[in-house]
């Protein structure tokens, strides 16, 4: 009988896998669902808002909101990874294999 060995690795990429397709699925939807809506929609004249052309764009703010969670989440990966470094002398199991090849 064989074994098949699931890594870490594997899992996260199945579960992003399927974030996606679900993602592509709700798009797909909305998509449709905006057109049946546009079809249906009578056509409004264009609304006369004062400084309408200074607010940001949909897409800017989404790309704005996300690069500040990318810069957050990389400052705390690094306050993470600092972390385990300045805390690991304390740790009572060493892996000698890694002190062998560092010494080489």
């Amino acid at each position: 009988m064989t074994e098949t060995h699931t890594t870490p690795r594997d899992v996260q990429g199945e579960i992003i896998k399927t974030v996606n397709q679900s993602q592509d699925a709700v798009i797909e939807a909305i998509r449709d669902w905006a057109d049946a809506v546009q079809a249906l929609t009578p056509k409004l004249p264009p609304l006369n808002v004062p400084f309408a052309g200074k607010l940001p764009q949909p897409e800017q703010l989404v790309a704005s909101a996300y690069d500040f969670a990318e810069q957050l989440l990389s400052s705390q990966r690094r306050f993470a990874e600092e972390l385990v470094r300045a805390t690991s002398p304390l740790l009572p199991i060493k892996d000698e294999g890694k002190g062998k090849a560092a010494a080489k």
